[in-house]
């Protein structure tokens, strides 16, 4: 009997050390996409690369800060995948010089889709 209440308070030991190891990765991970998207930006205005070129490197940073998420079996930001994927998209349509006014309707689409979902949300209600 005393065996059970060991093992059960290792068990929940072990549960608090991955929460733990949980949480310092993703704060590393944060402050490493962080990091990484202020050199970038900073790289960017220094060479000059242009619009196209900042933001497709702001979007593969954002889009593997996400995948380094998942490797590390954390949960998915979908928020932030939309995110890095419109800047991918962005910086794509300005590359092409894309006539279309299609990304920056995608990114007010986006941006009213959150709008509504926060005013709607039950999470906002008491």
């Amino acid at each position: 009997m005393n065996n059970q209440k060991v093992d059960e308070g290792n068990k929940k030991q072990d549960e608090k050390l991955k929460t733990t190891e949980r949480t310092n990765i993703e704060k590393k991970l944060d402050v490493t996409g962080w990091g990484l998207f202020f050199v970038w930006i900073g790289i960017a205005f220094i060479a000059d690369f242009g619009l196209a070129a900042g933001l497709l490197g702001v979007g593969v940073i954002t889009l593997a800060a996400q995948a380094t998420r998942k490797y590390f079996n954390l949960k998915l930001e979908g928020f932030w995948v939309v995110v890095g994927l419109l800047f991918v998209v962005s910086g794509l349509g300005q590359l092409f010089e894309i006539k279309y006014k299609l990304v920056p309707i995608l990114i007010i689409v986006a941006g009213l889709v959150m709008l509504t979902s926060s005013v709607w949300s039950k999470h906002f209600v008491k």
